[in-house]
């Protein structure tokens, strides 16, 4: 993303590329709706289209309620496809799981012995020049491209959501529940997010760094 972007990030993952079209074309159709509406306001406007002998219109009253059932399928059918897809849980080949804290993120691998770190953010007397103020942390988390990853999120005390504007998740953090998304890089680099939960003073200094890198990158820094 960049300053005063008024459009969504560019997708790191399947799903977040399926939005962003979603979003186009839902943005399209109201675009059109728009057009046609005003253009009916202004010729309803301009022109005295009176009749006294017209008592009814029975064609015109099936039209504007048959009209908008059709652009609601053509909304909905793409709409409830994308539900569908993120919430399907492929066969997963890491897990990670993160339990929110007031105000930081602690970070499990599942799939290994003992690889766990808390996650949080960097002071900004502690920053450089190359780091992004409010949303760099101290310990990043490292996760492999390309590989389903399946992402279980808790909370230890208060309401927290894991969010990650650029892969399209958005997961509560709720203490006492285990919720569960998935999820997979597409392309690697370092994407970033924040608790979108408001769960108390400093819920803005909450942020998410993910290091996305080839599998056997991922493999030298869990070995290390």
């Amino acid at each position: 993303t960049t300053w005063l972007n008024m459009s969504l990030q560019d997708g790191a993952s399947p799903i977040m590329e399926q939005l962003v079209f979603f979003h186009d074309h839902v943005l399209m159709i109201m675009l059109m709706i728009t057009t046609t509406v005003l253009y009916m306001m202004i010729t309803l406007i301009r022109n005295k289209q009176t009749s006294r002998f017209m008592l009814e219109g029975q064609m015109i009253e099936t039209t504007w309620t048959i009209a908008p059932a059709i652009i609601l399928v053509f909304i909905a059918m793409p709409s409830l496809r994308l539900l569908y897809l993120m919430d399907e849980v492929h066969n997963p080949s890491l897990t990670l799981k993160a339990v929110g804290h007031q105000w930081y993120w602690s970070y499990e691998y599942s799939d290994f012995t003992k690889l766990e770190f808390d996650s949080y953010m960097i002071p900004q007397e502690e920053q450089q020049e190359s780091t992004f103020r409010l949303l760099d942390t101290d310990n990043r988390i490292v996760l492999p491209m390309n590989s389903p990853i399946r992402m279980i999120v808790t909370a230890a005390d208060v309401l927290h959501s894991w969010t990650i504007p650029s892969l399209g998740v958005k997961t509560d953090a709720t203490p006492g529940r285990l919720n569960q998304t998935s999820f997979s890089i597409s392309r690697p680099g370092i994407l970033y997010g924040q608790c979108s939960e408001i769960c108390g003073a400093n819920h803005s200094f909450m942020p998410i760094t993910i290091e996305s890198v080839p599998a056997k990158y991922f493999i030298n820094w869990v070995s290390k």
